[in-house]
């Protein structure tokens, strides 16, 4: 069964790269006492991941932030190696959070897996965004095709603050 608006966010673990490399984040360490919008990629690097989904996180991070956002962070099935090395790429290192969650447990958790195995991907994440106040889901965007980025973009959540 998927995570719905009103759950609650299960426990994870994830790894984040840092200066002093891969370092451990939880869920609590994110979500507890803050409000962030949290967006799920299939992967880092792939086309409509780095030119249509993360962008519209960029480009709008100061108005989601200026609506009471505490943070925003991406996640994905890849390592903290890749997240890192994307969040440079892109130019947002600094400005969200990149999170691996590299053995897609968080994903399995929320009932979020997607088999890409067909595309060589192996088990990724679908694609979406939600809103996280305290741990809790308050919105939640799932789109159905992963190849589009049009209901998980930010333009959903900025409409939703």
């Amino acid at each position: 069964m998927s995570i719905a608006k009103g759950d609650t966010l299960p426990s994870a673990t994830f790894r984040e790269l840092t200066e002093n490399g891969p370092e451990k984040v939880s869920t609590d360490d994110i979500f507890k006492g803050k409000k962030v919008v949290l967006f799920a990629v299939p992967g880092a690097f792939t086309p409509t991941c780095s030119i249509n989904h993360l962008p519209t996180y960029l480009e709008n991070r100061d108005a989601i932030l200026s609506r009471g956002v505490d943070e925003i962070a991406v996640v994905a099935v890849n390592d903290a190696f890749v997240m890192g090395g994307w969040a440079k790429a892109t130019g947002g290192e600094g400005k969200i959070r990149y999170l691996s969650d590299a053995d897609g447990s968080f994903t399995k958790a929320l009932g979020m897996e997607l088999d890409l195995s067909g595309g060589g991907l192996g088990e990724r994440s679908k694609r979406y965004s939600m809103l996280v106040d305290n741990g809790v889901v308050k919105e939640l965007n799932v789109e159905e095709n992963s190849g589009q980025a049009t209901v998980s973009a930010a333009a959903t959540i900025l409409g939703q603050l």
